[in-house]
């Protein structure tokens, strides 16, 4: 039966289907494999809605539409200003704020496709001028929006906590840590670049200048004060913080700003409906196929094929970051979530490994999976949005692969980079 099912995904995938028909298929015939017939049906749409139940993914619409906001208002722009006022006069400073830009929002959005849109659109075509190669520009764009995917708030976190019953409050603040060495990683690469093509300098801004810009983000800088400080305080879960980041985006947007009207704000929330649209119906599809292979007991006859009974901890987070790593190189990383999580979660448990350890590297290898070719999701948005080649995009990639597999291996390695800012908020 698994063969069965795999191999008329595939088929689908290959035939062009978005992914959400591979998935229902699969699903679909799981059910009428195991059952017989149509007869137990109703069960596969009980296991669908039970998928999009959990008032926890309440969230995931409300960070989009308030990210969707501040990608067509000014609050990218004025994070871009402050971060090049203080170290865009560096070697390699333009470079190193992009990276740092693309940080900053993703601790206000969570989404690195609106992160490569609101970043990468206006500081592209500055590196160019800069005389920055735009192999390089398009690799560090795409890889450092990835970091958004560790940052809170992040999207994957969310799915990935709904899916295994973990703490996404506790995810949130243990993906800061990665994120910020992943920043100071791609910052030294981005230096050496800078140093080894000659790439010059701007100019020094003048404190005076400085301050301008710091007063000019001191509103959008209240996101993340909001998503981190309402959690760490006790004040929001992340779901209310979620809804407060909306309502803060809007009046930012249209009474401080007044960049946006009614109008925008119609056209901003139909279009994060569309998005929402095909990200629930992703998720009840891969509750419905994760109920099925589960049923079938396919995790457990894969998973003793390979041994991992007998592994140890390192062990274990070893196969599970190949695993993610491989399957967001040529599926939706939340795809990848909704299939993998449950499939390791009963040897998760067996070997007594921390989940949030756990979902902070999937979260990793997820953002990793999801830059990387042959079909890197942030791949494809890079090519939509600045209209370049495939191969032009994925030319530059593989020094950052190398830096994020890095890191990847320094968190199985020393557990307390994503662990001692959780320990230290939640008393652990």
């Amino acid at each position: 039966m698994a063969v069965t099912i795999f191999s008329i995904m595939i088929v689908l995938l290959l035939l062009g289907f978005p992914m959400m028909i591979p998935l229902i298929v699969g699903a679909f015939v799981g059910f009428y494999s195991l059952f017989g017939g149509m007869s137990q049906m109703e069960t596969m749409v009980q296991q669908m809605m039970a998928g999009i139940r959990p008032a926890s993914l309440i969230a995931v619409p409300m960070f989009i539409f308030a990210a969707d906001i501040m990608t067509r208002g000014q609050s990218a722009g004025r994070l871009i200003d402050l971060v090049m006022s203080f170290v865009g006069h560096m070697r390699g400073g333009l470079a190193i704020s992009t990276a740092a830009a693309c940080t900053m929002f993703g601790a206000v959005s969570g989404s690195t496709q609106a992160t490569v849109v609101a970043i990468g659109g206006p500081l592209r075509p500055r590196m160019q001028k800069a005389g920055y190669g735009d192999s390089f520009i398009l690799a560090l764009i795409v890889n450092s929006s990835d970091i958004a995917f560790l940052i809170p708030p992040s999207i994957g976190m969310i799915i990935y906590g709904v899916v295994s019953n973990t703490s996404i409050a506790e995810l949130f603040i243990a993906g800061i840590g990665p994120g910020l060495l992943i920043l100071v990683l791609f910052s030294i690469y981005a230096w050496i670049y800078a140093v080894r093509n000659n790439v010059p300098t701007e100019d020094k801004a003048t404190w005076g200048e400085r301050t301008r810009t710091l007063q000019r983000a001191l509103w959008p800088l209240g996101f993340p004060a909001i998503i981190i400080g309402g959690i760490y305080g006790g004040i929001f879960s992340p779901t209310e913080a979620a809804a407060a980041c909306v309502l803060y985006a809007i009046i930012l947007e249209m009474v401080v700003f007044r960049e946006m009207n009614f109008r925008n704000l119609y056209d901003t929330a139909k279009s994060t409906g569309l998005i929402t649209a095909v990200v629930f119906i992703l998720v009840a599809a891969g509750a419905a196929f994760s109920w099925v292979i589960s049923f079938a007991q396919i995790p457990q006859a894969i998973l003793s094929g390979i041994g991992i009974d007998e592994m140890g901890q390192i062990g274990v987070l070893i196969v599970i970051s190949i695993a993610f790593f491989i399957g967001c190189m040529f599926v939706d990383p939340i795809v990848v979530i909704l299939v993998l999580v449950p499939i390791f979660a009963p040897v998760v448990n067996a070997v007594g490994l921390d989940p949030v350890l756990v979902g902070t590297i999937i979260t990793l290898q997820v953002a990793i999976g999801s830059a990387t070719p042959p079909f890197g999701c942030d791949i494809f948005t890079a090519i939509a949005v600045f209209k370049r080649p495939y191969w032009e995009v994925i030319r530059g990639t593989p020094p950052f692969i190398v830096i994020l597999l890095c890191v990847s291996a320094l968190l199985i390695t020393f557990p307390q980079i994503a662990l001692f800012l959780r320990d230290l908020a939640f008393d652990k």
